[in-house]
């Protein structure tokens, strides 16, 4: 078991007592929480860098991130000195009133943005981003029809549900909202042959990631920018996963030249605190009304904060060029691996196709100390998406388990 810390003793004097096993940790939240995720099994409570310890005092290597939340690695110092700092000003007010640090986190964000796109609305998730966004695309059309992906992943509230291409999500929530289209990602003709002036907007993740990672060439990307600019119809691009520099650039759309008129993010931009965003071309941005958005939560002081130190870090870091130059290296190891068919995706939003499911593989590496994911989509795929601040080193170490765990 592990040693109690400073912060354990802290937290149990002002929260009571902590379960201390993680057996214990488990039968609590079995017993309380509504279902969400069939759960790993490894019961965390603690995280640096590349790595998390469960009760035991367990070490795991974290592939996963959280779902790619941990874009700057677990427990940054420069974010948790940012939130202890604020924590200790002013826990929160609501967007009725200005604030410095949220004034700091938005024009992080700008000098973030792609150019033209400087103008941001702050929310609490990458669902209500993706809300935002399909609200804000119907309003400045005056139209009603949205085309997504048959892979596509936008979200589990509703709206965002009417967008998802991915029967085993969508389907149980019916009725969903109606006028949407689906198509298959990167099928240029499928996208000619649904556009039509009645569309609002085509929104879709540029790598599709929970339906299976894979990317399609340039010229659909440029194509799918001249369709939606001839039609008049919003590009969205839904970089909640592949934002702020996981594919090895700020945003995806720099890798292909393309700009949307609206890119939605969340995930790592807080670097766990949480926090979304949608980038607004400015020209739209300029014509909102005051009332037409609003959130109580979004933009709060200690998601601001975070916010600011996160995106600092970015640049500070280059993050997004480690990223790139790790992926590389990752990819060009695993192609010597037996069992291991092809690597798909870029940066550090890595699938990994073997030739059998992927899922019994995923659990057996938690037994050496190591978490990946799996691709809905696609059994045969383990999903990574670990922290942008993995090292080439720390990037190769699991590969050995690998070769075991697939022979």
């Amino acid at each position: 078991m592990s040693t109690p810390s400073s912060a354990d003793e802290t937290l149990a004097g002002v929260i009571g007592a902590l379960p201390k096993t993680s057996a214990e940790i488990r039968a609590i939240e079995d017993a309380c929480q509504v279902p969400t995720y069939a759960k790993l099994g490894a019961a965390l409570v603690r995280g640096e860098g590349s790595y998390v310890w469960d009760a035991e005092g367990k070490r795991y290597l974290d592939l996963y991130g959280g779902h790619a939340v941990a874009l700057t690695g677990h427990c940054h110092p420069q974010v948790v000195a940012a939130l202890r700092a604020q924590a200790g000003r002013l826990l929160f007010y609501s967007n009725l009133v200005y604030s410095d640090v949220r004034a700091v986190a938005v024009r992080s964000l700008a000098e973030l943005a792609p150019e033209g796109l400087g103008h941001v609305f702050l929310c609490n998730s990458g669902a209500e981003a993706n809300e935002t966004a399909l609200k804000i695309a119907r309003k400045s059309t005056g139209r009603m029809r949205v085309i997504s992906m048959n892979e596509g992943f936008h979200g589990r509230t509703l709206g965002c549900l009417g967008a998802t291409g991915i029967p085993a999500y969508r389907d149980p929530a019916y009725p969903i909202p109606s006028a949407h289209t689906y198509i298959p990602f990167g099928d240029t003709e499928a996208l000619d042959e649904a556009l039509a002036d009645d569309v609002a907007a085509v929104i879709l993740e540029p790598i599709p990631s929970m339906g299976g990672i894979r990317e399609a060439a340039p010229a659909y990307f440029q194509a799918l920018r001249e369709l939606c600019t001839r039609h008049g119809a919003v590009l969205i691009f839904d970089e909640v996963q592949t934002g702020f520099g996981r594919t090895g650039t700020p945003f995806y759309g720099e890798r292909v030249g393309v700009t949307p008129d609206l890119i939605t993010g969340a995930k790592g931009i807080a670097s766990g605190f949480p926090a979304g965003v949608v980038f607004v071309r400015e020209d739209m941005g300029a014509a909102m009304k005051i009332g037409e958005q609003g959130t109580t939560f979004g933009g709060g002081p200690l998601a601001s904060v975070a916010i600011a130190a996160t995106a600092k870090i970015l640049r500070d870091e280059d993050l997004p060029g480690n990223a790139g130059r790790v992926g590389q290296v990752l990819r060009a190891a695993l192609a010597d691996i037996d069992g291991v068919v092809e690597t798909t995706g870029a940066g550090l939003l890595v699938g990994i196709n073997l030739d059998r499911p992927a899922k019994p593989i995923c659990r057996a590496l938690i037994e050496w100390g190591i978490l990946t994911g799996t691709a809905g989509g696609n059994p045969n795929q383990m999903r990574l998406l670990p922290p942008l601040t993995l090292s080439e080193e720390e990037a190769l170490s699991w590969l050995p388990a690998l070769r075991d765990a697939l022979a």
